[in-house]
């Protein structure tokens, strides 16, 4: 829905729904979107985070599939403006992992998958409006880490692939006047997971590996070719993997600006912190109330904050649980989507404050007008958690519209 405060558009993931194909997904906007807009927006337009699989955008460009779901947003008063092209294949009721991030940048496939999808969202998006394209962070870090030569290569190669990616957009915008924009999602453990690798991808690899390419392609100045780039690929800031990272949202904001890298979507999540005391035995307390997150569809990483402000991970939280009674930390945060409704989970917390801190930023800085619910983990959570998924997700809208009318 568009939010006439700071006329920002606030919508939620589909991704939250299982479904590969483009009838799954198609029965699921249906099911959920058309009941969420009669219960939140009656009256005005509903807007819609469109998430596709593969399979799906393959199928939803095919026969007259795209201008039939087209006429059906017009019909029932709703719009896409953003999509998520991070899962490229199964995202539910499967063993996820760290295949998440497969196909990575490095590869074809997702060059592919990623056109398909700016085709798709250069029909859909309505006029005067820009739309992302939100994505991996690159790849997984702990497959190249250990190889530095590998690792660079994997980095030039994402460079050269997100700039083809970004002539297609170029010439999207040339004929249509839509500007659409790849957003990359940090994330603990991918490849740029924090604020300062990021930007050191942006100076150091993107914009001169990538410009130059532009430069070449386009026949145009180095100088503008990297103004392109700063134009077509751009951050998605998830509020939970920046919280793991223990990074305050104004420093953020603050860091990307200074370094011309602009926010392409603010996706709204929580994470689970702990503080962590010093008794054994509340530790292992603590041990136990975590021990039901440990669940074996999606990765989990956890970062620790010690005493003296150093950070250790842990690539998941079931490999982390072990180590917590005879850690050196002082608070525990992990990757794990949790209702943005609720901050305390008896002896856990979450990370809802700093939601409330980035939509706050955004009365005085216009750093981005997307925004996106994106709590894909029902289907996992513990059992006492679980609500009705419609109400959930209602009440989730209603958390954060509290929030905005109130800042």
């Amino acid at each position: 829905m568009k939010i006439t405060k700071n006329n920002n558009h606030l919508t939620y993931c589909s991704n939250i729904h299982p479904g590969e194909s483009w009838l799954e997904v198609s029965a699921n906007l249906e099911k959920y979107v058309l009941n969420l807009k009669s219960r939140l927006s009656p009256t005005a337009h509903f807007g819609i985070g469109l998430r596709l699989a593969d399979a799906a955008a393959k199928e939803l460009l095919q026969n007259n599939n795209l201008a039939q779901f087209q006429a059906w947003l017009s019909q029932e008063d709703l719009y896409v403006f953003t999509l998520n092209g991070f899962p490229y294949g199964g995202f539910h009721r499967q063993v996820v992992k760290d295949q998440v991030y497969a196909p990575d940048w490095s590869t074809q496939k997702r060059i592919n998958y990623t056109l398909n999808l700016a085709q798709i969202l250069a029909t859909l998006l309505p006029e005067g409006l820009d739309g992302g394209i939100s994505t991996l962070p690159l790849s997984y870090k702990p497959w190249w880490e250990k190889d530095q030569a590998t690792f660079e290569t994997v980095l030039k190669k994402s460079c050269l692939n997100i700039a083809s990616v970004v002539v297609e957009m170029i010439r999207i915008c040339e004929e249509t006047g839509k500007i659409l924009h790849i957003d990359l999602e940090p994330e603990p453990d991918g490849l740029i997971e924090n604020t300062s690798e990021v930007i050191d991808f942006y100076q150091n690899w993107l914009l001169p590996i990538g410009g130059n390419y532009l430069s070449e392609k386009l026949n145009i100045e180095q100088s503008l070719a990297e103004t392109k780039l700063l134009d077509h690929v751009r951050v998605c800031y998830d509020t939970c993997h920046f919280s793991v990272e223990y990074e305050e949202p104004q420093s953020v904001f603050a860091r990307f600006q200074s370094a011309g890298i602009k926010i392409g979507k603010i996706q709204i999540s929580a994470a689970i912190k702990v503080k962590i005391p010093a008794d054994i035995e509340k530790r292992s307390l603590i041990v136990e109330r975590l021990r039901p997150f440990a669940e074996s569809t999606y990765l989990h990483q956890v970062i620790e904050r010690r005493s003296d402000g150093t950070l250790h991970h842990y690539p998941d939280l079931i490999t982390a649980l072990p180590h917590l009674e005879q850690s050196l930390a002082e608070e525990w945060r992990t990757h794990f989507h949790v209702p943005i409704f609720i901050h305390d989970y008896q002896i856990l917390q979450s990370t809802q404050d700093d939601i409330a801190t980035v939509l706050h930023l955004l009365n005085t800085n216009n750093a981005c007008s997307h925004l996106e619910i994106e709590t894909y983990t029902w289907d996992v959570l513990p059992a006492e958690m679980k609500i009705d998924l419609l109400t959930s997700i209602q009440r989730e809208y209603e958390w954060v519209l509290k929030i905005i009318r109130n800042s």
